[in-house]
């Protein structure tokens, strides 16, 4: 199954229009994600508040991670401060599977921004978390902070942002979208003698990723067409809902 490393910002000195900050807001964007992440069968790995870029980079690399994803807003230069707005998805130039990523997500984006013609995936060699890092990755700059439209549109659009990126990732990852999260549940795996099988797609020829025994206790995370997002020890994958109460 899929696992990303989930990192937002960690610059609490970048301020917001009408108040709050960047990493505020992005780690709200975070928060929001987790159980949509679980929810489509991808795990995660998060940076905290209170480390360095530097730390942030060598867990990443300290993993093996199928993409990192940095969340972060924008702000213009000094000239031009207050009068840019957009979104933009940086990728390392070299990294092919980090330019497909970020040409997804900015792709998807267009759906939700508050201007989808800004919105854009850009090559860069001069951000760390996209040239440093193992892992493919993408920075996501999600709109403009430095004025009141952009710092306004982000404060309402948390959760939209956070479905959006998830959903973006879905098809990075070639996964169907589960839109619609509930609360975990726990259930009770009821086959008649065999372990239920727990798939890494929801799909009854896809690789098993583990053997989940009768009467053993699951995490149900989401539902789609019959197929269960389960989480089983430290797997996560598709089991079928007909053999789980």
């Amino acid at each position: 199954m899929p696992i990303i490393f989930l990192s937002p910002s960690l610059q609490p000195f970048n301020q917001y229009v009408g108040g709050g900050n960047e990493q505020q807001y992005m780690n709200e964007v975070a928060d929001a994600m987790e159980p949509m992440l679980r929810a489509n069968a991808i795990r995660f790995t998060r940076s905290k508040i209170g480390e360095s870029l530097a730390e942030v980079i060598r867990q990443s690399n300290a993993g093996n991670y199928d993409l990192h994803l940095a969340l972060h807003s924008n702000a213009a230069g000094e000239s031009m401060s207050g009068q840019l707005n957009g979104a933009d998805m940086y990728y390392y130039p070299y990294s092919a599977r980090g330019k497909r990523a970020a040409t997804i997500l900015a792709e998807n984006y267009k759906k939700i921004a508050l201007d989808p013609n800004r919105v854009q995936a850009l090559p860069t060699t001069k951000l760390v978390e996209v040239t440093k890092t193992n892992a493919p990755a993408v920075l996501a700059e999600v709109e403009y902070h430095d004025n009141e439209a952009g710092a306004n549109w982000i404060r309402s659009h948390i959760c939209e942002i956070a479905a959006n990126l998830t959903e973006g990732l879905t098809i990075y990852f070639g996964l169907p979208y589960i839109a619609e999260t509930e609360p975990p549940r726990c259930a009770v795996v009821v086959t008649k003698e065999s372990p239920l099988n727990l798939r890494a797609r929801p799909d009854l020829h896809a690789p098993v990723v583990a053997r989940i025994p009768r009467g053993a206790s699951v995490m149900v995370y989401g539902e789609w067409k019959g197929w269960a997002v389960v989480g089983y020890q430290d797997a996560l994958g598709y089991a079928d809902a007909a053999y789980l109460r």
